[in-house]
């Protein structure tokens, strides 16, 4: 579901900025074109035509936008495949607690354990 209206969204992006690119700022534009009396769309016609295309599009970019928001729960879409559940719980599951590790601090250091007792055999 996800997938769909994020497609519909970016076809309604694509349709909105067409419409708004046809569209002249000082009033010329696509208007401009039809200006001879056979044509199906004349000057005003084309004008209010791009005005409720822009009105309806915006409206259906803001409709979608909260209906993904519904669908989208908690920041995250649910998951769609057995797989995509095994990866949210591995990314869920909390860290290993490292041990700490026998080996001394540093290279030529031994540890208390490892140093050679003192003996008789040595004081002689």
């Amino acid at each position: 579901m996800l997938i769909v209206l994020v497609i519909l969204v970016v076809l309604v992006c694509a349709l909105l900025g067409l419409i708004v690119l046809i569209q002249n700022p000082k009033g010329g534009g696509l208007s401009s074109n039809f200006s001879a009396s056979s044509q199906l769309m004349g000057v005003q016609k084309t004008g209010d035509f791009l005005e409720k295309g822009t009105w309806v599009l915006a409206i259906t970019l803001m409709v979608l936008a909260l209906g993904i928001n519904v669908v989208v729960k908690d920041g995250t879409a649910a998951p769609t495949s057995k797989y995509q559940e095994q990866i949210n719980k591995s990314l869920n599951a909390a860290p290993a607690t490292a041990t700490p590790s026998a080996a001394p601090a540093f290279p030529g250091a031994t540890t208390p354990a490892a140093a050679p007792a003192a003996t008789d055999s040595l004081k002689k």
